[in-house]
């Protein structure tokens, strides 16, 4: 219902409403006030900077440093907000264990702290152990997986096949297993590449022996690995 003006006339001039049509129209406008669920506004005009929310945005009382003044019948929930909160959307309540999603690539390297990357978020790729025990043909090694990669069985003829290595990373192999009959040859999932060995040192059948790799250049038809091996034994002395 639109508002119901009340003609109030020229001053002493008996040209306005009567005093029951005037009271009629008050009644009127009141009435609609509170016809709309008990007091509630459907809409408020206001200037830049107002938000619309809905009766369940906001507990009355409550304290948002969003909606700082808005206070509306009591609830616990806020409603996702957009506008206000920077590559952010945050569902769930006041009290501030609902659910923050941020948004794609809003996360780089100048909004993470100095040294606050732990061990447990790093890829597998720098974290992880595999335990071989095949013993011959072609033996994958996953370096999007695995930092290493622990070969128990006792090794014939085979080719250690590195997969998915990057620019950069090192892999381990270890060869824990007996190795008398042990013939190894290097191989990668590249297009092309050439596989380079660092050192003198060959591959020492007689005892166990570390083979690191490193990735120079992980682009697919002009790949660089370098690799060199040489015995370890268990040893605590320093």
């Amino acid at each position: 219902m639109a508002q119901q003006n009340i003609t109030i006339g020229t001053a002493d001039a008996g040209n306005g409403d009567t005093l029951f049509a005037a009271f009629t129209k008050v009644e009127a406008n009141f009435t609609e006030l509170y016809s709309d669920d008990a007091g509630d506004v459907d809409s408020v005009n206001g200037a830049t900077g107002v938000v619309v929310l809905d009766t369940d945005d906001i507990a009355e009382g409550s304290t948002n440093e969003y909606y700082t003044e808005a206070k509306v019948s009591a609830n616990t929930s806020v409603v996702a907000n957009t506008a206000k909160v920077t590559n952010a959307t945050h569902t769930g309540d006041v009290a501030g264990d609902g659910i923050l999603t941020i948004q794609t690539d809003a996360v780089t390297t100048t909004k993470i702290i100095n040294d606050a990357v732990t061990h447990d978020k790093l890829e597998a790729r720098y974290t992880e152990v595999l335990d071989i025990s095949t013993t011959s043909g072609t033996i994958n090694l996953d370096a999007s997986s695995y930092a290493a990669f622990n070969l128990t069985g006792n090794l014939t003829t085979a080719t250690l096949n590195i997969q998915g290595i990057k620019t950069g990373q090192v892999i381990d192999i270890l060869l824990s297993g007996t190795l008398s009959s042990a013939v190894l040859t290097l191989a990668d999932d590249f297009t092309t590449s050439a596989i380079n060995k660092v050192g003198s040192n060959d591959l020492d059948t007689t005892g166990t022996n570390l083979i690191q790799v490193l990735c120079v250049d992980d682009t697919d038809a002009d790949a660089i690995l370098t690799w060199a091996v040489a015995t370890y034994t268990t040893d605590t002395s320093a």
